[in-house]
Order: C-alpha cells, then structure tokens, then sequence
C-alpha cells in the first residue's frame, strides 16, 4: 500500500490533524509508524466508542504499529470505579475484550497499561520536565481531560499530575502518531510543545469527533471545552451502552433528542454521519409507501441535504440509525453472551461519576 492511501485512511473521518503535512511525510519515510490511543478504563464503553474502533481500524489498516493504552494510573487519580486498581483493571480487561469484538483484535495491536511505564525513573523524569514547561494556570486548563470544569481541579494535588503523565506518555510508549477524541486536543497539544521545548521528536496528533449525549441540548467547541456535553457511561440514561441489546438500543434512540432538519448537537446525525457511514458506507431508511417510500444514502453529503431540507422525519432516522447500531454492536453482544466474566467482573463499578 502507498503512503498516499495509507495517509487517506488515517486521515478520513477526523475533525482534526496535527498536522497533515507531518503526517503524510511520516507515512512516506515509515513503513509502520508507532501509534496509540490511551483510555481511562472506568465501567462500559458507549456507542461513542464506535467512532474510535473505527479510526483504531483505519490505522491497522494504514500499517501502523498500534498501541492500546490502558491508563488505570490516571483512572485512579480521576477516581474512577472508587479508585479500586482492582476495579479499574478488571475494566481494561472488558475494553480489550469489546474493541476486540469491534475488529479490534487482541492480537493484531500492542497492550500497555500505565502501572508499567509508572515503575520505571525515566518516566518520572519525563513527567517532570513537562510539568516545568507548564504554569499551574495551563495545567488546570489542560484537567479538561479529567471531564471537570477548572473550578473542580483543585479537588486534590493528584490532579495537577495528570496533565503532564498524559503527556509523558506519548513519548515513554514510544509512539510517532497520538490518536484521540477532540476532547483530548489541549493534552495533545501539551506532548507536541514539550516535544518542541526539549528536542524530543514531535508526535502527530488525530481527532475524531465527539458524539453528543442523546439529552442534548449542549453543543461541543473544537477547543474541548464542551466535553461534559459527549454520550458518557456516566448517564447511562442518555447514552447506548456496550453491550446493549436492540431492545434498549432502540429505546435509547427513540428517547434521544433529536430536532428536525437540525446538524450541530444532534446526536442522531451525528450517530448516523460518524457511525453508521464509516461502519456501513450507507445509511438505509426504511418508510411506507405513504411517507415517500424506502431510501438509501449512499454519502453523508446527501443525507444532510434531505435531512437538513425536511425530508427525513426524526422518527425514520432514529429508526434507520437503531437498525445500524444493532448490527455494528451484534458481536460485541454475542461476545460478551458468550464470556460474561469481565462483566461480572465489574459488577462492583458504579457508572455516576463523570468519566474523561
């Protein structure tokens, strides 16, 4: 495969890159860059995620060298599962499980946790010499990974930490392409001038989008100051769940706001532009004679005309994205049917607190 397609399937669906141009020239001189993406395991996954197995997929494809980075060090200092390591692991264990299931195999990508890079002094090193590029000012700006707003980060010392880790990370993997949410941009951002301040190389970052809670009625801005407004295992109320059975993927979307001919904050276009297009290339809206019959998108750029000139009822593209999600999520469910324990296994976890 040429870099040019290997840079075609890393970049498609993203918000945003850091940069392009660093990108492309990466994949004309590595035949198989080091990439990763890092998540806090605290409790199930959403349909949120899919976005992100998809892109993990692109860059497997891409013939990158992917890491998943299980960060049960900065879950703990977020608080998550109670701040049981125990807790907390046993989550890791049910995200390899479920990307796995989404065609993220176990076997074709690297696992790392933190509590690995945390043993060793260079680590620590590292964290240090960012953190002394930093103002305590920029790194409460940068705790929006945390998914607290600025007036909560004083809540304990542990907190002030993360930032920095976060950062060290990229570099200690090693890794040439970061991979995140958009909410993840200012910690990103963090890696690549540390990376400029102290002659170390500089990573590519890549952004997916972001998908709204189905409550909506909040919108996300590029900078991540919106990220209390994402689908978060936190409201399992207002999210879809891995697994969740088509019962109550349906139920979630038809309780999920949802206006008509409207794009930003919506999260059914946005479940229906960032999953069901990259997952299925088409969207396939099933209707009665009566309300215009049967159609199928094949672009998103022609779904948001109909959808945007009024010629989608919110009732058929609920319908239509329910019928989408059901068969993305089919083997995650089959899976975990099949393999309950690491369910079992956080059986403890509470899904109340605010999750990054």
């Amino acid at each position: 495969m040429d870099a040019e397609r290997r840079s075609e399937l890393a970049l498609r669906g993203l918000s945003e890159s850091l940069t392009e141009a660093e990108l492309r020239g990466l994949f004309a001189t590595n035949a198989r860059p080091r990439a990763y993406i890092g998540f806090e395991p605290s409790g199930r996954l959403t349909v949120g995620h899919l976005v992100c197995a998809r892109k993990m997929r692109d860059l497997l494809e891409a013939d990158c060298a992917l890491t998943l980075f299980l960060a049960d060090w900065h879950a703990w200092i977020n608080d998550k599962l109670g701040g049981s390591l125990e807790r907390i692991r046993a989550a890791g264990e049910y995200m390899v499980e479920a990307f796995s299931a989404l065609g993220v195999e176990r076997e074709r990508i690297t696992i790392r946790w933190a509590h690995e890079l945390a043993g060793r002094e260079a680590y620590w090193t590292r964290v240090l010499r960012i953190a002394k590029g930093l103002s305590l000012a920029r790194s409460r700006r940068a705790m929006t990974v945390l998914g607290r707003g600025e007036a909560e980060a004083d809540l304990d010392t542990a907190k002030l930490f993360y930032p920095a880790m976060q950062a060290a990370d990229i570099f200690e993997l090693p890794v040439e392409i970061a991979y995140a949410g958009l909410d993840q941009r200012r910690a990103h951002v963090v890696a690549r001038e540390a990376a400029h301040a102290n002659g170390w190389p500089v990573p590519v970052a890549l952004h997916t989008p972001l998908i709204s809670s189905l409550a909506g009625g909040a919108r996300m801005d590029p900078a991540g100051e919106g990220a209390d407004a994402k689908m978060s295992k936190s409201d399992p109320r207002n999210a879809i769940l891995l697994p969740s059975s088509p019962e109550e993927i349906r139920a979630g979307l038809v309780r999920a706001f949802c206006p008509a001919k409207e794009v930003e904050g919506n999260p059914v276009v946005e479940l229906a532009r960032f999953v069901t297009f990259p997952w299925e290339g088409k969207l396939a809206v099933e209707r009665a004679p009566k309300h215009g019959g049967s159609v199928e998108f094949t672009t998103v750029e022609e779904f948001l005309t109909a959808w945007s000139g009024g010629n989608l009822h919110p009732a058929d593209l609920k319908s239509a994205v329910a019928g989408s999600l059901e068969r993305i999520l089919a083997p995650v469910a089959r899976h975990f049917d099949e393999h309950p324990e690491t369910l079992r296994a956080m059986a403890l976890s509470t899904e109340t607190r605010p999750q990054g």
